[in-house]
C-alpha cells in the first residue's frame, strides 16, 4: 500500500519524523546558543577555543548542555511517536501528547475550509501543515503537522471529496486531487503600489506634515523624533503585507476557491463553495486613482483567528481592478438573483442615490452624514442583501440570505429625531460587519421583516451539508482563462452554518 493510500484506510498514522524538529528548531537553537555562547565569544575575540581553557566549570557547562539537549531531543521523539491521525467514520482525528493526552476531531461534513501551510523551514524539507477549519471549532481548529507536501495535498483532496459528497465515505476510497484553473494573479508591482497608496502611507504623510509644522512653530525638533517608532511599526506592517500578499493567485476547482500566497511562508487555502458567510469590497481614497479594490470575507472558523494571525487569511483579493472584483463576486455568489448583476454591483461599488434600485438615506437626515448620505443604502436580490456605504472610503458588503444568523435594529436619540435607523446583520465572526447605516425607519423595519423571511426560505432550500451530493460531476473548463468565470456552476445546496 502506498503512502498516499494509507491516509484513507481508516488506520492510525504518524506524521513525518522531522515534524517536531521543524516545530521546535527555535528551542534547539536557543539551547545551543546558551551553552555554546562562551566558546563562540572566545573565538570571535581570538582568546582560543574551549580546549585551551578547559576547567571544572567548562566540564559542568558541557555536561549540562548535553543533558538539556538530550532531553529536548527525547521530547521531540516522544512528541512525534505519540502524534497520530486517522480518517474514518466521517471524522478526521488527531491524537497528541505523552503525559497529557489530547484528541481533536472534526466532522468532515462541517469542514469550512482547509489550508496547506508551509513555513520556510518546512518548505526546505518539503513538508506542509494541514489545517482544518470547522464550524463551531473556535480556537480548537484541527492542525496536522507535518506531512509530505504530496501527502498533504492528497489528504486534503480526500477530505474535501467526502465532505462534498463525491466520495462514498469508504475507508479505502482515495479521491484524486480536483483539477483547477487559475483565474487571477496579483503582480508584485501592483502589490507594492497598493502599499504605497495605502491608508498607512496617508497617515505617514499627514503625520510628517503635522510634525514639520509643529517643529517650525515651536522651533523644536523633538516632534520629528516621535515619528520614528511609528515609521518602524508601519515598516513592519508593510513587510508583513508584502510577505503575505506576494504571489497571490486565485484558482477555481470543483472543490472550491483556491488561493495561494506568501514569499517566505506560503499558504494554500481551499474554501468550499457556499462556505463564505459575508463579503466586503473596500476602496481606500488613494486607490481610486488607479481603480483598485480589496475583498475580505467571513468564513466560519476563520473568525476566531483572523485578529491573531492577521487579515491575510480572510483576504479574497488583496488588490485588484473592477473586472477582477466582478469575477470574484461571481465565484462567491454564482447566482446573483438579478437580471443585470454588472450594473447593480457597479452601483454598489461607485454609485450614488437610487441608481440600480438602491434605497438610500432620506434627504431629511443628510446632516447626520453630510458626505455619505447619498452613498448609504441597500438593495436586496433573490439571493443576497447588498449594503453600501462610505463616500471617501467606499465599501460594499454582500450577505447571502441563508447566511443571516440574526438581525437587529438600532436607533439612537438623534436617529429617532430624524426618522432613521441602522439595521445590523449578524454572521460568523470576521472582518466583515454588515450594517445598513441611517435608513428611513419605515424602510429599516420593512427590511427587518423581509430579510428574516428571506433567510428562513433560503435555509429551507439548502438542506444538504454535502454541497455536491445532489449534483452531477463537474467538467473543468479549458486551460485558457475564460471571459466569464467558470464557476457559474458552483452549487449552493448546503445547510447554513450552525455556529
Amino acid at each position: 500500500m502506498t503512502q498516499e493510500q494509507t491516509v484513507v484506510d481508516g488506520d492510525w498514522h504518524r506524521v513525518h519524523p522531522a515534524s517536531p524538529f521543524v516545530r521546535g528548531w527555535v528551542a534547539l537553537a536557543a539551547i545551543v546558543y546558551f551553552f555554546g555562547r562562551d566558546t563562540f565569544e572566545r573565538a570571535l575575540q581570538g582568546r582560543g577555543t574551549i580546549g585551551d581553557n578547559f576547567n571544572e566549570r567548562t566540564l559542568w557547562l558541557l555536561a549540562g548542555g548535553g543533558v538539556v539537549l538530550l532531553l529536548a531531543l527525547g521530547s521531540f521523539v516522544l512528541s512525534w511517536y505519540f502524534t497520530r491521525y486517522q480518517l474514518a467514520e466521517g471524522y478526521v482525528r488527531v491524537n497528541t501528547g505523552f503525559l497529557f493526552k489530547q484528541q481533536r476531531q472534526a466532522r468532515l461534513d462541517r469542514v469550512q475550509a482547509i489550508d496547506i501551510v508551509q513555513p520556510l523551514l518546512a518548505r526546505i524539507f518539503g513538508l506542509a501543515e494541514l489545517k482544518f477549519e470547522v464550524a463551531d471549532a473556535g480556537h480548537s481548529a484541527v492542525r496536522l503537522s507535518y506531512l509530505r507536501l504530496a501527502q498533504a495535498k492528497q489528504l486534503r483532496a480526500t477530505i474535501l471529496g467526502r465532505a462534498a459528497g463525491i466520495a462514498d465515505g469508504s475507508e479505502t476510497v482515495e479521491v484524486p486531487e480536483a483539477p483547477e484553473q487559475v483565474v487571477l494573479y496579483v503582480p508584485p508591482g501592483r502589490l507594492v503600489g497598493s502599499l504605497i497608496l495605502s491608508e498607512q502611507s496617508l497617515f505617514i504623510v499627514l503625520s510628517a506634515i503635522a510634525s514639520v509644522l509643529v517643529s517650525v512653530l515651536t522651533e523644536s525638533r523633538a516632534f520629528i523624533l516621535y515619528l520614528i517608532p511609528a515609521i518602524l511599526g508601519l515598516g513592519t506592517a508593510y513587510w508583513r503585507s508584502f510577505n503575505t500578499g506576494y504571489n497571490f493567485t486565485a484558482a477555481i476547482s470543483p472543490d472550491g476557491i483556491r488561493v495561494r500566497y506568501g514569499l517566505l511562508d506560503t499558504r494554500a487555502q481551499t474554501v468550499p463553495p457556499g462556505r463564505i458567510q459575508a463579503l466586503k469590497v473596500t476602496q481606500p481614497p488613494l486607490w481610486r486613482i488607479l481603480g483598485w479594490y480589496r475583498i475580505h470575507v467571513n468564513v466560519a472558523g476563520y473568525g476566531e483567528h483572523h485578529r491573531s494571525e492577521g487579515d491575510h487569511r480572510t483576504m479574497l483579493l488583496p488588490v485588484g481592478r473592477k473586472p477582477e472584483v466582478m469575477m470574484m463576486l461571481s465565484l462567491v455568489l454564482p447566482d446573483p438573483g438579478i437580471a443585470d448583476p454588472e450594473r447593480v454591483f457597479t452601483a454598489g461599488l461607485t454609485g450614488l442615490d437610487s441608481v440600480a434600485g438602491f434605497v438610500t438615506t432620506p434627504k431629511r437626515a443628510w446632516i447626520l452624514s453630510p458626505l455619505g448620505w447619498r452613498r448609504n443604502g441597500f438593495l436586496s436580490t433573490d439571493t443576497a442583501l447588498l449594503l453600501r456605504s462610505g463616500r471617501l472610503w467606499r465599501k460594499l458588503v454582500m450577505v447571502p440570505h441563508q447566511r443571516t444568523q440574526s438581525i437587529a435594529l438600532h436607533q439612537g436619540p438623534l436617529a429617532r429625531l430624524f426618522g432613521v435607523a441602522d439595521l445590523v446583520l449578524h454572521t460568523t465572526p470576521g472582518p466583515v460587519a454588515p450594517r445598513l447605516i441611517q435608513a428611513a425607519t419605515e424602510e429599516a423595519v420593512s427590511l427587518f421583516d423581509q430579510q428574516a423571511a428571506r433567510a428562513r426560505k433560503a435555509r429551507k432550500l439548502q438542506s444538504s451539508e454535502q454541497w455536491l451530493a445532489q449534483l452531477p460531476p463537474v467538467a473543468m473548463p479549458a486551460p485558457a482563462p475564460p471571459a466569464t468565470p467558470a464557476m457559474q456552476h458552483a452549487p449552493t445546496q448546503e445547510e447554513p452554518h450552525h455556529g
